[in-house]
C-alpha cells in the first residue's frame, strides 16, 4: 500500500528492519521535502514487492552501466516523472538510498545518485566511489556520490 512520506513528522514506517532506521527515515523525509519544495510533488513510496518495475529499472541501470549489484535487501521504492525528468528511488535495508534521474529529452541530465544514511558503512559494491558529506536537519550527515548514465533506458 503506497505511503506518503511526511517530512514534518518523520516516521520509520516501512523501514523498521533497517539497523539505521531513524537515519534512513530522515534521509527519505529529506528527499520528500526536496520534491515538495522544488516541484510541488508528493513523495509516495511503496514496498519493493508492490512496485517491482521501479526496482528493476534502477537495478538494470546499475548492472549495465557499472556492473553493480546491491547486496542489501530493497525495502521501499518510488518512481515518478516531474518536469520532463523520470525519477526512481530505492531505499535499502542497509541504509542506502539510490536514485536514478533520467531526463526524457536526449540532451538532458542522466545520473544515478547514492546516499548513505548516518551510521552506515560504505557497502563493498560502492567502495570505488568517493562520498561527499552534507548536513541535513532531517537526516543528520548524509554521504553522497553519483555517476553519469551513458546508455539509453
Amino acid at each position: 500500500m503506497p505511503y506518503v512520506v511526511d517530512f514534518v513528522n518523520v516516521s520509520t514506517e516501512g523501514l523498521e528492519s533497517s539497523p539505521v532506521a531513524p537515519a534512513l527515515a530522515g534521509l527519505r523525509a529529506n528527499e520528500a521535502r526536496y520534491f515538495r519544495n522544488k516541484y510541488d510533488h508528493v513523495f509516495t513510496v511503496s514496498t519493493a514487492d508492490e512496485a517491482p518495475e521501479a526496482l528493476d529499472w534502477v537495478t538494470r541501470i546499475l548492472k549495465d552501466e557499472r556492473d553493480i549489484v546491491i547486496a542489501s535487501r530493497p525495502l521501499e521504492v518510488t518512481a515518478f516523472e516531474v518536469e520532463g525528468i523520470r525519477m526512481a528511488y530505492v531505499f535499502y535495508e542497509s541504509g542506502l538510498s539510490i536514485n536514478a534521474m533520467y531526463t526524457i529529452e536526449d540532451a538532458g541530465k542522466r545520473a544515478v545518485g547514492f546516499k548513505l544514511a548516518e551510521g552506515m558503512e560504505v557497502p563493498e559494491e560502492l567502495s570505488n566511489f568517493k562520498f561527499a558529506r552534507q548536513k541535513s536537519k532531517l537526516a543528520g550527515v548524509i554521504r553522497g556520490s553519483y555517476f553519469v548514465i551513458k546508455g539509453e533506458y
